[in-house]
């Protein structure tokens, strides 16, 4: 309390003292007890409005004891399962969510990873894939600024994402790896990886890369077979030993029918392998009769063309050809979409073939655009010209309907460079993405579509659109996001089909390890998305004759269905809306494949590397014994006493204000009992 407040505290007990006694204490008055009883309450009472007037503030310490979290994250995964080590785990998990010492040291946090990283301690060890480094990413964020050491109970076989190995170096806690597993060495005869495209073309021969690894001393003989269905398409002898123990084969394989042809690569397992599940694998390549040829046509260089040829080219479908405004003319029919980047006058004859061939085409402005040649040479929209220029960023449109959209986080993405200026349509246009500037809403198109005299032609205005697909990178730490994007407007303008009420969008087949999720739009009469609408999916396995019936989930633009729970095999199956006599039916195939099934052992070394990295120790899942002792005598890991300060006002204290209420309660009583009143 400061010095200042209080002097004004004894001045309010002077002042409250003065007015009581001159009340009750004057010549007229006698020097009763009674009086001065009246006169303590009629002092209490102005002592206690003066305190609320002079308002002082009393300082408040609370003392709090933190205790260091311990973090106990669990691979539930189906590799535990496969390494038989699920028991193994379930028991210690108990074990320690059960150790009075530890929960009176530390405060017991449970997750589990696989997939997917939760905060849980049911265990059930059917995720299909392990990644170990996302666990580590989100547990950063959560204990980015507390004492928390992290046991980490796995097999360390990671399948997807980036090596855990370095985790410490953003996650800076000390991890005690629990290793699920043994160190026995095993011979052993695997495929480790097939390099296969995912398309293939009509009447072509289709190259494959087998990788094949072999664990053992002895020199090792086997037969690497290739069948289809009950045929054998393809067989090699290969040899190993000790110091030659991995193979590369390369071989091709006719592509005669059209659709999905479905392989299993076989490595003959010796008589005593422990693992004989990794000596095959499962493929397929869909086989398609032509690709879809695409033009670029520009007269200068720029990031944008190869950005856009990578995307496109990223599905094996399409091919991208680069030509200037000149070299196109004659080849005009070779290609399904025409791409004209920032196009002047030198395109006004390719307008006019576009034009005369109903060919459909995508146009991209930007700050090397002639907008007067652009204006002139077509009527379908018009561009402000004012010769300056904006940097404009993308916001989504989730009413966008001619194709289903993912949200990609364009918002994240740079700014586009273009002529400021508005955009008028001539013609009924749907709009992807539309402008922001400086992070206002314009509700005017950055990207839009629409279709003329049965063509589809697209509108971007911005260029610099490399700078989208390496923040995509950045964001997802893949290409794949923005280049499916570019893909399905590709795909869309690429194509003149009927527009349908009912789209589906799915793969022709799925690795076994992967999610299988089918999307779906469905429209009204006048081709507006309809979310009122109910979609059920009704899939049949076409080997046992199983049926099941599933319904699609309705989710931003479009309607899903989640069929991961589906064993491998081939399918047939039919979407329906419920309310109206629509569907559409399809095929897909699931391939028989189990990553997780893969593994001999667990991964000691970079358990044990994790470990001394990270300033923690290792242990084997049969080995914990000194586990909690060695946590709970760490005197790294001791509680912490914190001391928080409040500041509290008067004004605050609601008992003061009882006070004065009691006590002008009390006067009163009293004057009206003794006839003072």
């Amino acid at each position: 309390m400061q010095t200042e407040t209080l002097i004004y505290i004894i001045l309010a007990g002077i002042i409250a003292l003065f007015l009581a006694l001159f009340q009750y204490f004057t010549k007229k008055r006698s020097m009763s007890k009674l009086n001065m009883l009246f006169s303590f309450l009629r002092f209490v009472t102005f002592f206690s409005v003066l305190l609320l007037l002079v308002n002082p503030k009393f300082n408040q310490v609370t003392l709090t004891t933190e205790k260091p979290n311990l973090i106990i994250a669990v691979d539930n995964s189906n590799s535990i399962v496969h390494l038989n080590q699920n028991e193994k785990v379930k028991s210690l998990v108990a074990s320690l969510s059960n150790n009075e010492a530890l929960k009176n040291k530390f405060n017991l946090e449970f997750y589990t990873f696989g997939e997917h990283f939760k905060n849980s301690d049911s265990l059930t060890f059917l995720e299909k894939q392990t990644n170990i480094n996302e666990a580590f990413n989100q547990l950063s964020q959560i204990y980015k600024q507390s004492n928390s050491p992290t046991l980490l109970i796995s097999d360390g076989n990671q399948t997807y994402g980036n090596d855990y190995e370095f985790a410490f170096s953003k996650y800076k806690q000390a991890i005690y790896p629990i290793i699920l597993g043994d160190t026995t060495s095993y011979t052993d005869l695997r495929i480790e990886q097939l390099n296969v495209n995912k398309y293939a073309y009509l009447k072509n021969r289709f190259p494959i890369e087998a990788i094949l690894v072999y664990s053992g001393n002895a020199s090792a003989t086997s037969k690497l077979q290739v069948t289809q269905g009950n045929r054998t398409v393809y067989s090699e002898t290969v040899s190993f030993n000790k110091t030659k123990n991995s193979r590369v084969v390369n071989f091709t394989l006719p592509a005669s029918t059209t659709g999905v042809s479905s392989y299993k690569a076989t490595l003959t397992p010796m008589d005593t392998e422990k693992n004989k599940i990794n000596n095959s694998k499962n493929f397929a390549v869909e086989v398609i009769d032509q690709k879809t040829k695409i033009a670029i046509v520009s007269d200068f260089i720029h990031p944008d063309l190869g950005t856009l040829k990578k995307s496109i080219e990223s599905n094996e479908q399409r091919s991208v050809s680069f030509l200037n405004s000149n070299e196109i003319i004659n080849q005009i029919n070779d290609f399904q979409l025409v791409i004209l980047y920032q196009p002047n006058n030198k395109f006004k004859n390719l307008f006019e073939v576009l034009n005369t061939e109903n060919k459909n085409s995508f146009v991209v402005v930007g700050t090397k655009t002639d907008l007067n040649f652009l204006n002139t040479i077509q009527k379908n929209y018009q561009y402000e010209i004012t010769q300056q220029l904006e940097d404009y960023q993308a916001e989504l449109n989730l009413n966008y309907s001619p194709f289903l959209i993912d949200d990609i986080n364009f918002e994240s993405f740079p700014p586009l460079k273009s002529h400021y200026g508005a955009v008028d349509f001539k013609l009924p246009f749907q709009s992807i993405l539309n402008r922001r500037v400086r992070g206002i809403s314009t509700q005017d198109p950055m990207l839009a579509t629409f279709e003329t005299n049965g063509r589809r032609e697209a509108v971007l205005f911005g260029e610099n659109i490399w700078q989208w697909r390496a923040q995509s990178y950045i964001n997802s730490k893949s290409f794949n996001q923005f280049d499916d994007f570019i893909g399905k407007l590709v795909l869309y303008l690429a194509s003149n089909k009927r527009r349908d009420r009912l789209n589906l969008e799915y793969e022709s087949f799925y690795n076994g390890s992967t999610n299988i999720v089918l999307k779906a739009q469905f429209f009204d009469k006048n081709y507006q998305f309809d979310a009122r609408q109910q979609l059920n999916i009704n899939v049949k396995d076409n080997n046992s004759g199983e049926e099941n019936a599933f319904p699609l989930i309705l989710k931003n633009n479009n309607y899903q269905v989640n069929l991961s729970s589906l064993v491998p095999s081939e399918y047939s199956f039919t979407v329906r809306a419920t309310n109206e006599n629509i569907s559409k039916s399809g095929n897909f195939q699931i391939l028989e494949y189990n990553v997780e099934q893969q593994f001999l052992n667990a991964n000691v070394t970079k358990l044990q590397q994790l470990a001394t990295n990270s300033s923690g120790a290792s242990y084997f899942i049969d080995e914990t014994e000194g586990l909690a002792n060695d946590l709970l005598n760490d005197n790294r890991f001791v509680s912490i006493l914190k001391s928080n300060k409040n500041s509290l006002p008067l004004i605050d204290w609601k008992f003061l204000l009882l006070i004065i209420a009691l006590s002008l309660s009390a006067e009163w009583f009293l004057r009206k009992y003794n006839g003072l009143i």
